[in-house]
């Protein structure tokens, strides 16, 4: 008789690797993006928090110079100051947003030029455009003055074609005189902020790929229709940017108004420093300083959604 044959052993299951320790890092590597944003915080919490948490207390303050000031929480500052110099805010919202839309019709032209047309002199062009930077802010304005002399060329020349008597029809301008007027203020406004907008269109008109101009060409599209449907709606992010920089210190400009204009052009930024600085009036002041604040901000606020660049902030 034969042994009955032995079964094959059963194969034994591959046995599971071990899992692996998750290495964590270590507390001080963990910490290093917070140390790195530690300047930044500090910056901000110096220079821009505690200014004002201190100008909020300022104005609802109550006293005087002599006896001192104290805390009272008195909020009627602010609708007495907003009662009191209502049109110097509607001046300052007015004038500003006047300059800024003449930026904008100044500004866009000559980026579109620099970025598809300049060439070999984009750089010498650019220059150019900051060029002014490198003079006093206040000895450009002064120059105005000088430009807008009532018997210099220039105000001869806008007289004699006619357009003193339009812009005198709008109120911009007294007869033949310019200075002192609020032509005068919004072209100091509009020169002096100019570069603030000309720089943000550049950068978004540079980005837009030339092939695109050329994708509309082939599809037989006019050169009005490639910037309308094109050109234009790729560099709304500069022109957004653009509006911001040139419009939030315009709004709380007074060099301008003071050198080139009258005190019946004078704008917020007149009020806030001549009450800072003149009246002493601190409470009056820093109430004036936070409605404008308020203000500027509403008005960003909806022109950016309205422009539909939520993102960009």
């Amino acid at each position: 008789m034969t042994a009955p044959a032995e079964a094959p052993p059963a194969p034994v299951p591959p046995s599971e690797p071990a899992p692996m320790a998750v290495r964590r890092p270590p507390l001080r590597r963990a910490l290093i993006p917070y140390w790195l944003l530690l300047p930044g915080v500090l910056l901000l919490l110096v220079f821009f928090a505690l200014p004002l948490v201190y100008q909020a207390s300022t104005s609802v303050q109550t006293g005087s110079l002599e006896e001192g000031f104290t805390v009272t929480w008195h909020f009627r500052t602010y609708a007495d100051a907003l009662g009191e110099y209502g049109p110097q805010f509607l001046r300052s919202v007015l004038y500003a947003g006047t300059a800024t839309a003449l930026c904008l019709l100044l500004g866009y032209p000559l980026a579109y030029l620099i970025a598809f047309k300049a060439g070999r002199w984009r750089h010498l062009l650019l220059v150019l455009v900051i060029a002014p930077f490198f003079t006093s802010f206040l000895i450009r304005t002064l120059a105005w003055k000088t430009i807008l002399a009532d018997s210099g060329p220039v105000v001869e020349t806008l007289g004699a074609i006619g357009f003193l008597d339009v812009t005198g029809w709008l109120g911009m301008t007294d007869g033949n005189r310019v200075l002192a007027t609020p032509l005068a203020v919004v072209t100091g406004l509009t020169y002096n902020f100019l570069p603030f907008m000309i720089l943000p269109l550049y950068t978004s008109l540079e980005r837009i790929d030339p092939r695109l101009h050329e994708a509309a060409g082939d599809l037989y599209a006019r050169p009005a229709v490639v910037f309308r449907r094109v050109t234009f709606p790729l560099s709304m992010p500069g022109v957004v940017s653009g509006t911001l920089l040139t419009f939030i210190p315009a709004s709380g400009d007074y060099v301008n108004a003071e050198l080139l204009g009258s005190t019946d052009t004078k704008m917020v930024g007149n009020v806030i420093q001549s009450q800072f600085l003149r009246v002493l009036d601190y409470p009056t002041a820093a109430a004036l300083s936070f409605l404008l604040m308020a203000i500027v901000l509403i008005i960003v606020t909806v022109y950016i959604r309205r422009a539909g660049t939520e993102d960009l902030v």
